[in-house]
């Protein structure tokens, strides 16, 4: 990949598989093959993700992970002030998303440097397609703090988020994160366990979240991620004209704000949007 337009490097966001190496793209492989610069977020890891490509690197690797990435930054920054890519490479999934990459990213940008990305495989993305609930609308919340008050008061937070929500989260905590969703949000609020996705093992359980709490803890095992349904939302026909009147005091247009406000509540769109043009 070349440089930039200007000749400085440009950074490159590299997806790498989160499972089966068959899913890593032509794109990807001749990136890290002709790498200059190789910011990986473990270096043993990514030794072995060139082995099993059957690629080989002439590149500078250089580990990049949560420890030292603000300090690590600026030496990746005088690289590409130098004219070389630096390709950012994460253990599985795309870089930046709760992993590795954001810094540099913002770092990059401030600095007027190009930043292009090697798209491919989504630990998010995959859940979110096979857990059988809505997806039309979703927020990632990546995983929640690790300490079990902070925990549910996030979860309480998110009581009444109407879209489909996705999680990270570690098998030794699984039962325990389950649980407190289970009491935040309902045992009988539908999500689906995705875990170790396109892997040999895959495994997607679904049901409410109470009995998803009593199979976890058993069952936790490897990469996961759990996808949660939205809160259901009932709005009467003037709590509807009141949203569509806030969406259209934020810039949105009103056929715009009519469509997605009567999607989200139900509400006759007709109807509303002659609500809508008679309280001007």
């Amino acid at each position: 990949m070349a440089p930039g337009p200007d000749g400085r490097g440009r950074v490159v966001l590299a997806a790498t598989p989160i499972g089966s190496s068959l899913d890593a793209s032509e794109n990807l492989r001749a990136v890290l093959r002709d790498a200059e610069v190789v910011a990986a977020e473990d270096t043993r890891r990514f030794q072995t993700l060139l082995r099993r490509l059957g690629i080989t690197t002439r590149a500078r690797v250089l580990s990049y992970f949560e420890g030292n990435e603000a300090a690590r930054t600026q030496e990746l920054l005088g690289e590409l002030q130098q004219g070389r890519n630096v390709v950012v490479a994460t253990d599985a999934g795309m870089p930046s998303v709760s992993d590795p990459g954001y810094r540099l990213v913002d770092a990059a940008v401030a600095d007027g440097l190009d930043v292009t990305c090697v798209p491919g495989p989504s630990a998010v993305l995959t859940a979110l397609a096979v857990s059988g609930l809505p997806v039309d609308r979703f927020c990632f919340e990546g995983f929640l703090p690790r300490n079990g008050g902070p925990r549910r008061r996030r979860l309480e937070e998110l009581a009444a988020e109407p879209r489909t929500m996705v999680f990270f989260e570690a098998p030794h905590r699984l039962a325990d994160f389950l649980a407190d969703c289970a009491a935040a949000l309902g045992a009988e609020r539908r999500a689906a366990v995705c875990r170790e996705l396109t892997k040999p093992h895959e495994e997607v359980v679904r049901g409410g979240l109470g009995e998803l709490a009593e199979w976890a803890q058993d069952h936790a095992r490897g990469e996961i991620c759990v996808v949660v349904q939205g809160a259901e939302v009932a709005v009467d026909g003037d709590g509807a004209l009141a949203l569509v009147q806030r969406r259209i005091a934020e810039g949105e247009k009103l056929s715009a704000a009519v469509a997605e406000v009567a999607a989200l509540t139900g509400v006759n769109k007709k109807q509303l949007y002659q609500a809508a043009l008679d309280a001007r």
